[in-house]
Order: structure tokens, then sequence, then C-alpha cells
């Protein structure tokens, strides 16, 4: 029998990065859907935007050695797909309220410092949309802090300032928020796609969601609450669970669930945000390659004195 012997990888999958983000768009669409139900054409034109935007710097930083035209062709711009989805979940963290030309700014710095200055995608240390979310934070804090109410449309908090809320609304996402976060249904329906076809596991999402409910519960805050109301849950499916700029082994995972959850805690009990998801996130991306160092497992055969 004839050998042929090749170079790695020799274990191959059919997924390829293009498949793999079109998978977390499809994923995506419940808490899209939900979004412009409950905040209208405002959260629509959010995503367009965001995404378009997303996917035009994408496309140039990664032809600009081509030519605008060679860019701006239509298989370009969608290219592998995770620019649309850095683009559309940085929309699903952004206030509808929120300027347009703003979420221009925001996608443009995701794509830009988020992934390219790190090298591209696969060699980010942080979630390139958190770190858009994070720039327009600091820029314009009063437009990034401004909600209306889905229901009448009125200017009004969010559950996590007022306290209110019946978990009914909470689950349906008819409270004030990020566009895409408030719905716990349509953010679990999308989770539990990615866990269908296997590009999330259970470990960071539980983690996260438990820690999250356990330390509120001891801290006096209805548990329950702490993980509907907010981005906790949008966070820790699809942003937490980032292949890249998460830990490689369940354990590590769960490690960083852990994190994420005391840290998402911390800051709205004791700090002057009444949200931690964002920090808490990009602090244990920081943390990444440290927990994969500790995490590492032993090796076949190693360990074992002579």
């Amino acid at each position: 029998m004839k050998l042929v012997v090749t170079h790695s990888p020799h274990i191959k999958t059919p997924d390829t990065t293009k498949r793999i983000m079109t998978d977390v768009l499809i994923a995506l669409i419940p808490a899209s859907i939900s979004a412009v139900v409950n905040f209208g054409w405002r959260a629509f034109l959010l995503m367009a935007v965001s995404i378009l935007t997303a996917m035009l710097t994408e496309s140039i930083l990664k032809n600009y050695k081509h030519g605008l035209g060679h860019a701006l062709q239509p298989g370009n711009i969608f290219g592998d797909g995770s620019s649309a989805v850095t683009g559309l979940i940085l929309a699903h963290i952004l206030t509808p309220l929120l300027p347009l030309w703003m979420a221009v700014i925001g996608a443009f710095l995701a794509i830009f410092v988020g992934k390219h200055v790190f090298g591209g995608i696969g060699q980010n240390s942080f979630n390139p949309a958190l770190v858009g979310r994070a720039a327009l934070l600091a820029a314009f804090p009063l437009y990034m802090t401004q909600w209306i109410l889905p229901i009448d449309s009125l200017a009004g908090a969010t559950s996590l300032v007022t306290g209110e809320g019946s978990y009914l609304m909470l689950f349906l996402g008819r409270i004030g928020g990020c566009i895409g976060e408030t719905s716990a249904l349509a953010i679990i329906l999308g989770g539990l796609y990615l866990l269908y076809r296997g590009h999330i596991s259970w470990h960071i999402p539980t983690a996260y969601l438990g820690s999250t409910a356990l330390i509120s519960a001891l801290l006096g805050t209805d548990p329950l609450f702490a993980v509907l109301a907010g981005g906790v849950a949008y966070g820790a499916i699809f942003m937490a669970t980032d292949m890249v700029t998460t830990p490689m082994t369940p354990k590590g995972q769960l490690v960083f669930g852990l994190g994420c959850g005391l840290i998402t805690v911390i800051i709205r009990e004791f700090g002057g945000l009444p949200e931690g998801v964002m920090y808490s996130i990009l602090i244990m991306n920081a943390l990444t390659p440290l927990i994969d160092k500790i995490m590492q497992p032993r090796l076949f055969g190693g360990g074992v004195s002579a």
C-alpha cells in the first residue's frame, strides 16, 4: 500500500471561516428581528450602516494594494463574513438613539483598531466589536447612554438603572437598552443554533451566566433579574465565546466565564456604570494568554519522573 505524506494539518474539517461567520449571522437573526420590532426603523438603519461600514473598511484595508475598485467588488466586500459579523454585533450593543455617523466611526475603529492593528482576522487580542463600543463610550458618553422604551418610544432608562421590568418583559425585550441585547428569547434562540452547529460550547456561557447569578444573589440582588437585564446574556453567548480572543481549553473557558461574571457584578454593584459586560470581556480577553498558559494540558507521557 502506498503511503502519502503531506504537510499539516492532518485533521481537517469542512468548516471554513466563511461558513462559520455565515452561521453566526444566522444566529444573530432573531436578535436583529427583535431589534426592529422593539425599536423600529432606527434599529434597522443602525445595523445596516454598521455592517456596511465594517465590510467596506475590511475590504479596503485588505485590498488597498490592488486599488479601491478591486476592494469595492461585491465578493471582496463580504469577504469571509467576519467583518459583517463585527458590524452587526457592534450595532446590537448600541443605543437606538445613537447618531448614524457615530456608528460609522465605531464600525471603522472596530475593524481598523480591533482587528487590523493586531494583524487581521485570527490575530486580534480583543473582541473587535467591543473595541468599537469602548471607543464610542469614551468619546461620546452622553450619546451612548441615552435610551428609548420600545412600547411608547419615550426617552427612558434601562432596567438596570431603574431596577424595574417584569421577567416577561425582560425575556421578550420590551425594555429600554441596546437594540440587540434586550430580548433574552432571541439571544437564547441564536445561542442554541450556535451550539447545534458546534461553533460554541456550553462552558463560557454557563460559567458567565451562573457566576453572575450566584454572585448577584450573594450581594442581595435578584439573580434572575441580574441575568436577564442588561447585556449579560448577549455577551455570554455572542461575545465571550469569540474563538480568537478566548481560551482554548474547556477548563480555561470556565475560568474565563467565571472571571467575566465576577467583574460584571463588581462593576454593576460598586462601579460608576450600571453595566459591566463590555469591560469584563475586554479584561478577560487580555488575560486569555495567561489562562491558556496556566490551563495548558499535560502532554501525553509528560510529567513522569525517571
